[in-house]
């Protein structure tokens, strides 16, 4: 027997920005089989009534399912397959490799920074295909779609990498490229930021991304800086792509540091210029802290940093860096290196520019969690949600329909996610359930570990994947667990 579910009588929203209708979604196997109104009376040949389960959603909204474009999910999905954190938000499909950062293709058992933000034993898969395999065995509770990481390809096919790539070299990483490609990686993505991949030329990232042009794929780029040079970073970054033929996605664009804020008011006309004449788009997260690595260039000594992890001091996670720098009679920077390797969040944004972006039209939503650490930031249990209670219901920045299009139709388009993010007959059923009155982030900086509240059902593939009904992470169940990987055009 098919396994069918009719939400009946919510707020439908449809993922195209379209005003939202008093309706219903049925859903019937992986797809969805109708949208519209009474739709108990109108169900489709051969499907009868007693075998549809019926779900009332009065007072609720029904949307596609959160798209969470920026990611640094690739081992999280395959060790921790029920992907509590993000499903508990209303995610059903992850974009993995961001920031020049993914584990295919590359084998190393000791990785090095930054690489090992996706963990320290994670790197066993020389291709996408073995990636796949691997994702098809833990079967997640959400979609994966794959980006390549320009700084994984380095690491791939270079001995030195505080240099430009030979002729060679970039040969090798092109033709690396192309074979996860053709395994249906939806692009590459790069972390120029990062010392790995500093010294490449803006020639080298082209040429990868010609490739990646050929196979109708994407370029997500975490700039070259955030900073100073933002106005630079982000005119190599739109050149780029520009010479490739490939569209652009900035990386949780930001202006940060203090002496950058307020710059947004340069950078995002900039992007809208850069847009005129490319495919271009950009993502955010919703709060004004980064997390990264720690690196000494990042402390300043005047933003807040609390350290999320930590490998010679894990008794210092949680703790901010002027407080483990006063309490070791030393300043920031020599705690910095004293706690490395370890992770930290930055306070280096200021929420002008933070709302500056994400009311912008050309911006997505993402999360960019970082699983491994012992005491992450809260958006990666947060993020969503956060958006919806703090820059929607309170703020005000836009309506309910632009803020879930920014984190679903939106977000499916740019990735080039065939048939998802948008509440349309024939299409996959990614399907979430929510109260926009309640609707909200728990989680903070210091108890990162919080479910979110007012999500109340999450569909994946059309299986039941989450439930709201306990306030307790530790305690909640992810019901089912029927996320795929999305090759690139796939249907």
């Amino acid at each position: 027997m098919t396994r069918a579910t009719l939400l009946e009588n919510g707020l439908v929203i449809d993922g195209t920005g379209a005003a939202g209708y008093a309706g219903d979604v049925l859903l019937v196997g992986d797809r969805i089989a109708a949208v519209g109104a009474g739709l108990w009376g109108q169900l489709p040949e051969g499907l009868a009534q007693a075998d549809v389960k019926r779900v009332d959603c009065t007072g609720m909204a029904i949307t596609p399912g959160f798209v969470d474009v920026h990611t640094h999910d690739d081992a999280i999905v395959l060790n921790h397959p029920e992907m509590l954190p993000k499903v508990s938000q209303g995610i059903t499909t992850v974009v993995t490799g961001n920031c020049g950062i993914s584990l295919a293709p590359f084998v190393v058992q000791k990785p090095e920074p930054p690489l090992n933000l996706l963990g320290a034993d994670s790197f066993r898969f020389d291709s996408v295909d073995a990636y796949e395999r691997a994702v098809v065995a833990a079967q997640p509770a959400v979609n994966v779609a794959v980006l390549i990481g320009h700084t994984t390809l380095r690491f791939a096919c270079m001995d030195d990498l505080e240099r430009a790539a030979t002729p060679e070299e970039v040969a090798a990483m092109c033709a690396l490229l192309e074979k996860c490609m053709e395994g249906g990686a939806a692009g590459m993505s790069s972390g120029l930021f990062y010392e790995p991949a500093f010294a490449a030329p803006a020639d080298e990232v082209v040429a990868l991304a010609r490739v990646v042009s050929r196979f109708g794929g994407v370029y997500s780029t975490h700039l070259r800086d955030e900073m100073a040079t933002i106005v630079e970073a982000l005119h190599e970054a739109g050149d780029t792509a520009f010479s490739a033929g490939v569209p652009l996605i900035v990386s949780h664009h930001k202006c940060a540091g203090p002496a950058n804020w307020g710059r947004t008011k340069q950078t995002l006309p900039l992007i809208e210029a850069l847009a005129a004449r490319q495919p271009v788009a950009m993502d955010v997260y919703p709060y004004v802290a980064g997390s990264t690595v720690l690196r000494e260039d990042l402390v300043d000594g005047v933003i807040d940093i609390l350290v999320s992890w930590s490998t010679p001091h894990p008794e210092m996670t949680g703790r901010t860096l002027a407080s483990i720098a006063q309490e070791w009679g030393v300043d920031q920077k020599a705690a910095c290196r004293r706690l490395q390797p370890g992770g930290a969040c930055y306070f280096q944004m200021h929420e002008d520019d933070v709302k500056r972006v994400i009311a912008h039209p050309l911006t997505m939503i993402g999360s960019d969690g970082l699983p491994h650490d012992q005491h992450p930031h809260p958006r990666l249990w947060g993020a969503f949600p956060r958006v919806l209670a703090r820059y929607w219901r309170e703020q005000k920045l836009f309506s309910l329909e632009t803020a879930i299009y920014k984190m679903t139709g939106m977000s499916a388009r740019n990735f080039r996610l065939h048939q998802r993010g948008q509440l349309q007959p024939g299409w996959h059923a990614d399907v979430v359930v929510l109260d926009p009155a309640r609707v909200r982030d728990v989680a903070t900086y210091e108890d990162p570990i919080a479910l979110s509240e007012g999500i109340e059902k999450v569909f994946v593939n059309g299986e039941l994947a989450y439930v709201a009904g306990t306030a307790d992470a530790a305690n909640a169940k992810v019901q089912a667990r029927a996320g795929r990987l999305l090759k690139r055009g796939a249907a």
